[in-house]
């Protein structure tokens, strides 16, 4: 909630007052960018090796200080301690460890080679920062999804300012204070700008030098409109609808337990849970009596110390979730299992659905699973397919060979083999989404990359007064070159075109002197 120009933080477990947090005007928000754009000046100069010994400060600290961290989180979010602990803050700490490590490998000019038609040229990219760099975080996972992006900014030389969601800004905050802690850090080159989405637009309006958003599709869509006025890059890690693909060869008991933990973790606040399950027909009564237990033994909490899953963090949270399940029994869908006690949420199972439905179709955001029977791997394909999104996705089977061709067959970014979620948490790979679950990638060494300007450079020695494809043109140079480019790229050696071949390169490496 907001009192003026404040954002009023409560927690939504107890409705504790957290925090108050001022929204800026537009002048100190013009003030910030100016601030930025100095220290990452500065910033942008300073070795890599510099930055990684800020990277590792940074890691230490935040490991220093997790138990105070989780507490954060649990009050600003509603979760558990070791939902905070196992899906927040350890992914972070593994990416910033990983980027610490990997810093000059990655960013260090890379050789590259040159053509046959360029000799005694070398080449070379160059990793430069690219400026400032706006980050706008989700409220799901308010750590991982606000530092990850921004230490990998940070990273690349640049400076970011981060606007935290509304909803979680006490953790928001924190990661900018804990970056601002480090000794090497500038002053002005991490800050937080507190708001709500009018703040966030007069973010772009500043005109950062690239956009980095962790949210809905529809903002999302409203970021890459007001992005494209200024042509500001934008990468956007949208929503998801996960299919989970369980055949019948699989461990079912395995399998069962994945899809409980991957559908109602963190109360179903994630882009990469499981939003939609699709089981073999000849097991799919088996599997679902598996899953319907392992749902009964999850325990919701309002005592973060305790517990399985905690309240939506989100207010408007549950009566989205509810919506959704409301229209699927309408048009004939069945509650398999409904754990949901005392107006508080718990897990849903839902069968007799289809793909004309929302609960199949828009992301849910809820500890809601829509379980689909499927006849063949073609028609598993099919309906794991047939999505907006294509963010993330799981294969189930004892058949090694068919769930990598089936995970080559998905329109997603990522997929994991007999098991889920925690790909999201390996730092060498890039994650991202294809279709409306967004734009780009980060992590991995294509993530810090894409936080810089790829300069490519090419130098060339020669010492000759003209090079070949300079004036004056001629015919003879055109036929040279022709019978140069046919041997090299088309039909290859053919001793008619010898002559003209050996009078070209000799022009060539004389640079075409006469």
């Amino acid at each position: 909630m907001s009192s003026d120009n404040f954002i009023i933080n409560k927690s939504p477990l107890n409705n504790q007052v957290l925090g108050e947090y001022k929204i800026p005007d537009d002048s100190e928000i013009k003030s910030a960018f100016l601030k930025a754009r100095k220290a990452q000046d500065i910033w942008s100069k300073t070795s890599l090796n510099k930055r990684g010994r800020a990277l590792k400060s940074l890691r230490q600290t935040i490991a220093a200080d997790i138990d105070n961290l989780v507490n954060l989180i649990t009050k600003d979010s509603g979760k558990t301690k070791l939902e905070a602990l196992m899906a927040d803050i350890y992914p972070s700490l593994e990416l910033i460890k990983y980027y610490e490590k990997r810093i000059n490998k990655f960013l260090a000019p890379e050789k590259r080679t040159t053509p046959l038609t360029a000799p005694g040229n070398t080449a070379y990219v160059e990793y430069q920062p690219l400026g400032v760099i706006a980050v706008i975080s989700p409220w799901n996972y308010p750590f991982q999804l606000a530092i990850n992006p921004a230490i990998t900014a940070l990273a690349a030389g640049n400076a970011v300012i981060l606007k935290p969601s509304e909803v979680t800004p006490t953790v928001g905050q924190y990661v900018g204070d804990i970056i601002n802690s480090i000794e090497d850090i500038p002053d002005g080159l991490m800050q937080i700008i507190h708001g709500y989405g009018e703040t966030g637009a007069k973010i772009i309006e500043s005109g950062p030098d690239k956009i980095f958003f962790t949210g809905s599709v529809e903002t999302g869509k409203k970021i890459m409109e007001a992005a494209s006025h200024k042509l500001i890059p934008v990468e956007l890690e949208l929503g998801g609808k996960d299919p989970m693909i369980v055949f019948n060869d699989a461990n079912l008991i395995r399998a069962a337990k994945a899809a409980a933990y991957g559908g109602f973790a963190n109360t179903g606040q994630l882009c990469v849970s499981v939003e939609r399950l699709y089981v073999q027909e000849d097991v799919a009564e088996e599997f679902i009596e598996l899953i319907k237990t392992e749902a009964g033994k999850i325990r919701f909490t309002m005592d973060p110390a305790s517990g399985d899953i905690g309240p939506f963090t989100h207010p408007g949270q549950k009566e989205k979730v509810e919506d959704q399940i409301n229209e699927a029994l309408d048009s004939e869908a069945e509650i398999l299992y409904d754990g949901r006690k005392n107006d508080q949420p718990g897990p849903v199972i839902i069968g007799n659905v289809n793909h004309e439905m929302e609960i199949v179709q828009e992301e849910t955001f809820g500890p809601v699973i829509p379980i689909m029977k499927f006849k063949d791997t073609d028609e598993a394909v099919a309906l794991a397919n047939d999505s907006d999104y294509g963010l993330n996705s799981s294969i189930w089977t004892k058949d090694i060979d068919k769930a990598k061709r089936v995970a080559s067959s998905l329109e997603t970014g990522n997929c994991m083999i007999n098991d889920l979620i925690k790909n999201v948490g390996n730092p060498d790979l890039p994650f991202g989404g294809t279709k409306n679950s967004g734009i780009g990638r980060y992590h991995g060494p294509e993530g810090l990359r894409s936080f810089t300007n790829q300069k490519s450079i090419m130098i060339n020695k020669s010492k000759k007064n003209k090079e070949i494809n300079w004036f004056p043109y001629n015919e003879k140079t055109y036929k040279g070159l022709k019978d140069f480019l046919d041997i090299n790229f088309g039909a290859g050696f053919e001793i008619g075109k010898i002559p003209g071949l050996i009078s070209f390169m000799a022009k060539f490496f004389r640079g075409g002197d006469n």
